[in-house]
């Protein structure tokens, strides 16, 4: 799904409360990330030089990478790299360039991810995944489904796999 999506639609404030990063909720949110990124072995520049970002493309090369055959197994590289130049090499990831060095650090075909997240049926994917996520209830990310139960944030990835565990028993 696409965050910008979700927040130009369900939670407009979002772009106002972030503007003064200088407010009390905001300064716990940047120490909150840190402490997050620190307690699972993370170095995070937060937020990045380049914030917010359009991550379009990104987002419809994660759709492509897990259809194609060819690139599936590199998904999850491709996922973590993608991470790791924006929050922390803070690199650009709406660039053409950066997408293609990360495909050719992954080692995914730079000319078929751009020709593929280009693709009218993985446009409409992306939109039609964001879509979803808003009926759902979705105003941000991390947002986890498990059924019809929805986890919000990553303090409560926790109960997210708990709820999933439990329904995989279950069935």
């Amino acid at each position: 799904m696409l965050v910008g999506g979700i927040f130009n639609r369900v939670n407009t404030g979002i772009y106002a409360a972030r503007e003064d990063l200088n407010t009390p909720k905001n300064r716990y949110i940047l120490k909150d990330v840190q402490d997050c990124a620190r307690a699972i072995g993370l170095r995070m520049a937060f937020p990045p030089k380049v914030f917010p970002v359009n991550s379009v493309k990104a987002m419809r090369g994660c759709l492509w990478i897990a259809q194609d055959a060819k690139a599936q197994s590199r998904f999850l590289a491709f996922v973590e790299a993608t991470f790791a130049a924006y929050f922390t090499r803070q690199e650009d990831i709406s660039q053409d360039a950066v997408l293609t060095a990360l495909c050719e650090q992954t080692g995914i075909d730079a000319a078929a991810f751009m020709a593929g997240i280009a693709q009218a049926d993985i446009k409409s994917a992306l939109k039609a995944n964001t879509d979803e996520a808003i009926q759902r209830g979705a105003f941000g990310v991390p947002t986890f489904f498990i059924g019809e139960d929805m986890y919000f944030g990553n303090d409560r990835l926790p109960m997210a796999v708990a709820a999933a565990r439990s329904a995989a028993s279950a069935s």
